[in-house]
């Protein structure tokens, strides 16, 4: 019986650009370094993974958009990434953190985080070209990753300084964990920091402001980092109050009954 010859492999189909991939690579070891630390009970190294994971998942994108090396191996990458670095990571560094504490409560909100993570990528990879792209629908997982691993990290760094408050520590991490699940599911816009175009002309005074946040970062990068996303995570909130505010309808003195007498 004759058979066919094999086809010659087409091996521009099955290849793939290495640099941006190699970010994502390294963002992914981030976010399982970060499981491995937790498990070992080493929550301020965790926590340093994720937010490295956070820088190096923010470096691959402008890459391959530097390089012209996007291709959809890259983005459907990237997602799988993010959901171990940003969903699965944070969720189980909770969990053996803090939130083991509460028994059958605890797992199931570091689940709700996990599912929530998961749901939020899927939504912003169907709706990607149809949503403003100056705003997030939902909070963006790595932001609600930081919340979780800030949390964590001044916990640690500042120990000594927050004594008084470590019998509340289960509590505030049972509320940064689902508030960061539910708002990673939410209709609440964030704003995507888009467009801040890095080419565009400036005034000068940027540039000292910049020098000096960039200082007040290096002083105390917990703290500041923590506080940041904690500004950002409540913005969207800060948002929608004052569009509903905005959209409050008129009160009876307007109304077109009393208008029309």
């Amino acid at each position: 019986m004759q058979t066919s010859p094999k086809r010659p492999l087409d091996l521009k189909r099955q290849s793939i650009y290495l640099l941006p991939n190699l970010f994502t690579l390294a963002a992914l070891f981030a976010g399982f370094y970060a499981i491995v630390s937790a498990m070992n009970h080493q929550f301020d190294l965790a926590a340093v993974a994720i937010f490295a994971a956070m820088v190096l998942d923010g470096m691959d994108g402008r890459v391959a958009r530097m390089t012209h090396t996007q291709s959809a191996f890259g983005a459907e990458f990237d997602s799988l990434s993010d959901m171990v670095s940003f969903g699965v990571a944070p969720a189980l560094v909770a969990y053996v953190w803090q939130l083991h504490q509460f028994g059958k409560i605890g797992w199931m909100v570091a689940f709700i985080y996990c599912a929530a993570a998961a749901l939020r990528l899927a939504r912003f990879n169907t709706n990607i070209g149809i949503v403003d792209k100056r705003w997030f629908q939902g909070l963006p997982s790595p932001s609600a990753a930081a919340l979780v691993a800030g949390l964590v990290w001044i916990s640690h760094e500042y120990a000594e300084d927050l004594e008084p408050l470590m019998p509340a520590l289960p509590y505030l991490a049972l509320i940064f964990t689902l508030f960061a699940g539910l708002s990673m599911v939410s209709n609440v816009r964030f704003w995507s920091f888009k467009e801040l175009h890095m080419r565009k002309t400036v005034p000068f005074i940027v540039m000292l402001l910049v020098v000096i946040g960039l200082l007040i970062l290096v002083s105390k990068p917990p703290l500041v980092l923590f506080l940041f996303f904690i500004g950002y995570g409540l913005s969207g909130y800060v948002y929608w109050l004052y569009c509903l505010i905005l959209r409050k309808p008129r009160s009876s003195a307007t109304s077109p009954e009393n208008s029309a007498n």
